[in-house]
């Protein structure tokens, strides 16, 4: 999982980045709003805790360009010591879906962050999603097409899986080689398109089949749902 984290105080972007890593979370830090724009038009995330006060582009700036420009709807939290209620009531009505005020405690902020991924994520019950004609379903570790399962490695699967808790989402390459290979390097650039590829002709998607797997040039890969009738 990925976070995006604007906090322009060192010692409390250290502590944040810090709680998060103890969970799992591999946390890209941001000193200003306008560097976290920028790596928000490269990259994709998971969630982003952005605190409002930062040089460069505010927190709220980066907030609706967020869910303007960019079309985002990644989780976004903030943690900031602005407390005032037409504070909080303007950022929650621009599209955020937390709000802590500073002093912000470590179990609270790593509890409203795991609530408001539950509340949107796509995975339906018994953790599974079905999109087109496939389910995706985490507890058997499988992926099935037409009820008939596909048969994958397990690089395979830990890709489809990444792909289809996503459906819909545009993700960057760098986010899917950290998440399914543990590094973002530059060099497993070529590693992940081949077993795009190769996870593209396994699962025979296409229009007709209701899902069809896109590469978005200068950017990664969208899983997305289609209509039977929309061009290829």
């Amino acid at each position: 999982m990925r976070a995006a984290l604007l906090e322009d105080d060192p010692d409390v972007s250290l502590a944040l980045a810090g709680w998060l890593e103890r969970e799992g979370w591999h946390v890209s830090r941001f000193g200003d709003g306008d560097a976290v724009l920028r790596a928000a038009r490269r990259e994709s995330f998971d969630c982003f805790v952005l605190d409002w006060q930062v040089p460069g582009a505010s927190g709220e700036e980066v907030l609706r360009h967020l869910r303007g420009e960019l079309a985002n709807a990644a989780p976004v939290i903030f943690v900031t010591a602005r407390d005032a209620e037409a504070d909080i009531a303007a950022i929650l009505a621009a599209g955020a879906d937390d709000y802590l005020v500073k002093p912000v405690r470590r179990l609270e902020l790593l509890a409203r962050i795991a609530a408001v991924r539950r509340r949107i994520a796509p995975a339906g019950p018994a953790g599974r999603v079905q999109a087109g004609d496939y389910v995706a379903d985490f507890a058997a570790r499988e992926i099935r097409r037409g009820g008939e399962r596909v048969e994958l490695s397990d690089k395979e699967y830990e890709l489809a899986a990444f792909l289809f808790a996503r459906v819909d989402a545009l993700v960057s390459k760098g986010h899917v080689a950290q998440s399914v290979w543990g590094h973002g390097d530059a060099v497993l650039s070529r590693t992940v398109d081949v077993h795009v590829g190769k996870l593209r002709r396994k699962l025979a998607l296409g229009p007709e089949r209701g899902l069809r797997l896109v590469t978005i040039y200068g950017m990664g890969y969208r899983l997305e749902r289609v209509s039977s009738d929309a061009p290829t």
